[in-house]
């Protein structure tokens, strides 16, 4: 973002719409990617519960409860120096209404120092985020594919087609006028992420929904290479990290077993262990 602030905060949400300027914005679950990605200028990141894939290897997300995204969401905040961390509300966590969602709301930020949350849904959450909000945590909203629903929503369908443009844009404009910061467009075609857009005073954050929004998210082990199987379709390669992490691992258990490793220069000798213990003194 602009001036690069010491910490995001959601005013410079606010001033990258005004003034043009893309926000970038990532997942993580751990401290180790956070530090990387916050240190490489990112400027917000999601603790999705996609670690109900990337990382508790479930099939969807919908088992995630709010307990499995704690401890995850505990890390990427001590990891951060600049972002904004976002904590994703999981599914069960504020359907039944605006109390259940204020109290989960209030777990996360009382128990992992997240900056915000993140809920689905527009016109069906617009209760939920105004009483987040009310409570002064601010709120990122979720609209067009929300991957929670899926089974409602007939599978991983590409949402706002044609005249569904109309709810895509109620729905964006619920959560615009319940109080949220930002709102993210999940799978909807560039056409409909563009009117919304245009229409909307809050940004909006593109995941899969092409290059007219305010800011682009991206699932961090998808553009890595991480990932194993099918990969969206919206999704940019920038490494190949599952085959580099391959390869070493095939390279460590050749030598381990050629017995390459450990060598005398990765190995303690009695001088070099007390040569550790006095510089540790």
């Amino acid at each position: 973002m602009a001036e690069a602030p010491k910490r995001v905060r959601i005013r410079h949400f606010a001033r990258a719409k005004e003034q043009g300027i893309t926000i970038t914005g990532l997942t993580s679950y751990d401290v180790l990617t956070a530090q990387i990605f916050d240190e490489a200028g990112i400027d917000f990141l999601l603790v999705g519960d996609s670690a109900g894939n990337t990382v508790l290897g479930y099939d969807t997300t919908l088992p995630v409860t709010i307990d499995d995204l704690i401890p995850l969401t505990r890390g990427v905040v001590r990891g951060v120096k600049r972002a904004l961390v976002v904590a994703d509300m999981p599914f069960g966590s504020y359907e039944t209404g605006a109390d259940e969602a204020l109290h989960t709301a209030f777990r996360f930020m009382k128990e992992t120092g997240a900056h915000a949350v993140k809920l689905e849904g527009g016109v069906r959450s617009a209760e939920q985020i105004r009483r987040i909000v009310s409570a002064g945590i601010p709120v990122m909203g979720h609209v067009g594919f929300t991957p929670q629903s899926e089974h409602g929503l007939g599978g991983h369908v590409i949402q706002g087609r044609g005249s569904a443009v109309d709810q895509l844009l109620a729905d964006a404009k619920a959560v615009e006028e319940a109080g949220a910061f930002a709102v993210v467009l999940e799978m909807v075609p560039a056409e409909a992420a563009e009117r919304v857009t245009a229409e909307l005073s809050i940004p909006t954050i593109s995941v899969g929904a092409g290059p007219h929004c305010d800011g682009q998210l991206v699932v961090w082990t998808d553009w890595a290479g991480l990932t194993s199987g099918r990969i969206p379709k919206f999704v940019k390669q920038y490494a190949n990290l599952r085959t580099v992490l391959f390869d070493a691992a095939v390279a460590y258990k050749a030598d381990v077993e050629s017995g390459a490793y450990p060598d005398e220069a990765h190995s303690y000798s009695d001088e070099t262990a007390e040569k550790a213990h006095r510089e540790r003194e």
